[in-house]
Formats: C-alpha cells, sequence, structure tokens
C-alpha cells in the first residue's frame, strides 16, 4: 500500500474513531453509582453495562493511539516497517490493519508474551 493511501485511510479512521469516543464520552453514556436504582438486580445491569462501554472505549482509545503511531511513522518514513525487527510488514497485513507496527512473526511473539 503506498503511503498517500495508508495515510487517507489512518486520517479516515482516526476520525470515526473520534466520533465514537465523543459518542461514548457523552453525558448519559457513563453513569456514576449513584445514578443506579435501588434494585439490587437492575443496579447489577446497569453496573455491567458501563463496564462494558468502559472497555469498548478503552479499546477504541488504545486503536486511535494505534493510528497516530502509525501516522507518524508515515511522517518519519519508516510506515510499513517492523519497529522490532526492521523487516518489511507485509502488504497484505497493511491492507487488512493499516495501524500494524509489526511483522507478523513479531506480533506473535509480543501476543504471546501477553498472555
Amino acid at each position: 500500500m503506498d503511503v498517500m493511501t495508508a495515510r487517507e485511510r489512518l486520517e479516515e479512521i482516526c476520525t470515526e474513531l473520534d466520533r465514537s469516543i465523543t459518542v461514548l464520552n457523552a453525558p448519559g453514556q457513563q453513569q456514576s453509582p449513584g445514578d443506579y436504582p435501588n434494585d439490587p438486580a437492575d443496579a447489577g445491569a446497569n453496573l455491567s453495562e458501563t463496564e462494558r462501554s468502559e472497555a469498548v472505549l478503552a479499546v477504541a482509545r488504545r486503536q486511535r493511539s494505534d493510528v497516530l503511531a502509525a501516522l507518524h511513522r508515515i511522517d518519519l518514513g519508516t510506515y510499513g516497517t517492523c519497529v522490532d525487527c526492521g523487516a518489511a510488514v507485509p502488504e497484505g497485513r497493511l491492507e487488512a490493519k493499516p495501524e500494524a507496527a509489526r511483522c507478523v512473526s513479531c506480533q506473535g511473539r509480543l501476543d504471546r508474551s501477553r498472555r
């Protein structure tokens, strides 16, 4: 993927993530403990929904950070090069996940180390 196409895709992804984060942070999306009803069953359901929203928000923020890092790599001229081993990141991987910073092998090692 050429860097101009990658930049456009990454900027579109960033814009969409910004929108999603704004919606998830909107008043009324997050409830404070004082907003929960007195019925313990309802409170549990609301807490679960809040936890789910917070998890989705955390994933969106992490992905946005990855996208911004990819845009920075484009600026540096290192986009498409694995940040760990320096090998080329496969074209198909960048097509599927334009924010990818690692080749498949290095990403696999990173994923295994996180378990």
